[in-house]
């Protein structure tokens, strides 16, 4: 287990910010306490018990897999903590949008795994350096738990092309797996512990194994964006306002839910789905119940 990284007043410093660009990655970082991280566990495993069965337009996982932060106070909350966005400014700069929002949840001793991909081969946002990802453990990732593997350097690479499986036992909405080999040696395991988090660059190739022990591997995974960033492919992308100001307006502002599941949260999300969908699932050969 790395020792957490040290920041300068809650922020990276230069040799951080140098390691980040450098590898594609950096971890592991505080994010959130212990305690936050246990409390914001509690809270969402709450709200899975009120909600699995009740009359909502989707089934529970896609609101927990899609945009969770639009109609989940508790995930806006954790994407939006000062903390975090201290860390997120050493990359993006001091203005900051929340692009998505999803808890990642591997149930124990189960075999579902994430193959080896770059974020942003379908996103519609092109092969930028303006998006962010921090993935929040609020369980124990281990190599046991099947924590995520990051190869360094891959961020400078286009993107690749990616070979859909659609296969049910892989998380990502297409299965989508990168066509290139990489070698065991070549991945670097991200254990993190709740309350930290690590971050990556959306070219950065990585990917996941399954969940060996008996207890759930859960992470709140929160993508950021400059504001200059914009949408490629669809007519209309949308982003909540984290910190700063956003002088482009190339993202539709999403408010910050204060209830959960409320009537016009629901309508907003589903506006979004449709819209991220068209992207996400531009010429796939199936679909998949999170962007179905």
């Amino acid at each position: 287990m790395r020792e957490t990284l040290l920041l300068s007043d809650g922020r990276l410093t230069p040799t951080l910010q140098d390691q980040y660009w450098r590898d594609g990655f950096l971890f592991p970082l505080p994010a959130i306490s212990a305690e936050a991280a246990k409390a914001a566990r509690a809270e969402l495993e709450a709200i899975e018990a009120q909600y699995l069965t009740a009359d909502l337009p989707h089934a529970l996982n896609t609101y927990k897999r899609v945009n969770a932060h639009v109609v989940l106070p508790m995930a806006a909350r954790v994407a939006r903590d000062p903390a975090v966005l201290d860390v997120i400014e050493g990359i993006l700069g001091p203005d900051i949008l929340i692009y998505s929002t999803e808890f990642f949840i591997k149930e124990p001793n189960t075999t579902q795994i994430v193959s080896m991909h770059q974020d942003l081969t379908y996103w519609g946002l092109g092969a930028i350096d303006g998006l962010v990802t921090a993935w929040i453990a609020l369980s124990p990732a281990t190599p046991a738990s099947g924590c995520m593997d990051f190869v360094a350097g891959s961020h400078k690479n286009a993107i690749l092309e990616h070979e859909d499986s659609f296969d049910p036992n892989n998380l990502l909405s297409r299965g989508q797996e990168v066509k290139v080999d990489v070698a065991p040696e070549d991945r670097t395991a991200i254990e993190i512990h709740p309350g930290q988090m690590s971050l990556h660059h959306g070219l950065t190739i990585h990917g996941s194994g399954p969940n060996t022990t008996d207890d759930r591997r859960i992470a709140c995974v929160v993508r950021y964006i400059r504001p200059d960033m914009a949408q490629q492919v669809g007519t209309r992308d949308y982003a909540t306002p984290a910190r700063g100001t956003d002088t482009y307006h190339n993202f539709t502002h999403v408010p910050v839910p204060t209830t959960n599941f409320a009537p016009d949260a629901l309508a907003l999300y589903d506006d979004i789905r449709r819209a991220q969908a068209k992207v996400m699932m531009k010429d796939a050969k199936a679909s998949t119940e999170i962007y179905a």
